[in-house]
């Protein structure tokens, strides 16, 4: 059988490691894509040769590595995971609002957070269609109520990109392709914001997610076993918004 492919933004740790490892061992090929080089001590099972260095805040070079990106594959995609994010913060961590993000950090976090997306998927929507795959957009649990740590250019980022996934999923279901999204709560990360611990203990499942959680429900996305949901958002939260 022809081994699968899946294009991965924001691999390098987190929910996107964690989706290579799950990816890797269902014995898909990865191929990756970050602002830096391939480390050599990385574990990630495609190598270097898997690796596409690219600034995803920069629409020049995103544009540019679309066609990088073609020469590694076979005339097939099988999976488009958009999970590459950007969350700025203002002094000693504080959240970035609408009163006081500047023009520029709201650009750069658009062009990662939203436009990327766009970008890639229709820069090999070819691709896609010829392997009627699937496109998963990794969106956030901040993308429709405030957050008391995420800030307004990130929040409204990730609202775009939910509706950018419904969008998507009219557009691109008539070549076969799904487009669906998950949205992540508050998950066990190197990031996690300090304070998180109080929300946790508000949470019915009152425990944090585990990348690994996140990244079985984006495989599950990809899978044939999903074979007839596009146009959703799966909320992987812990019933943080019941």
């Amino acid at each position: 059988m022809r081994q699968k492919t899946l294009l991965l933004t924001g691999a390098s740790r987190g929910i996107g490691h964690a989706t290579v490892r799950r990816f890797n061992a269902e014995g898909w090929r990865v191929i990756t894509c970050s602002r830096q080089p391939f480390p050599a001590e990385c574990p990630w099972g495609g190598g270097e040769e898997n690796h596409v260095q690219v600034d995803l805040s920069d629409p020049t070079d995103t544009i540019n590595k679309v066609g990088e990106i073609q020469e590694r594959l076979d005339g097939r995609l099988d999976a488009l995971v958009n999970n590459a994010g950007v969350s700025p913060k203002g002094a000693d961590g504080a959240r970035l609002n609408t009163l006081d993000t500047d023009l520029m950090t709201w650009g750069k976090v658009f062009h990662v957070n939203f436009f990327a997306s766009v970008v890639l998927a229709r820069g090999l929507k070819d691709e896609l269609a010829a392997a009627k795959g699937s496109v998963v957009n990794v969106t956030s649990i901040a993308g429709s109520r405030v957050h008391p740590f995420a800030g307004a250019a990130y929040a409204t980022s990730k609202a775009a990109l939910a509706a950018l996934t419904r969008e998507m999923a009219h557009d691109f279901g008539p070549l076969g392709v799904r487009v669906n999204a998950i949205a992540p709560g508050e998950v066990e990360t190197a990031i996690l914001s300090p304070g998180t611990d109080k929300i946790v203990k508000k949470l019915p499942m009152q425990r944090l997610g585990q990348p690994e959680e996140v990244a079985a429900a984006i495989y599950f996305l990809c899978s044939q076993e999903s074979s007839y949901i596009s146009g959703a958002e799966i909320e992987v939260n812990g019933a943080q918004h019941v």
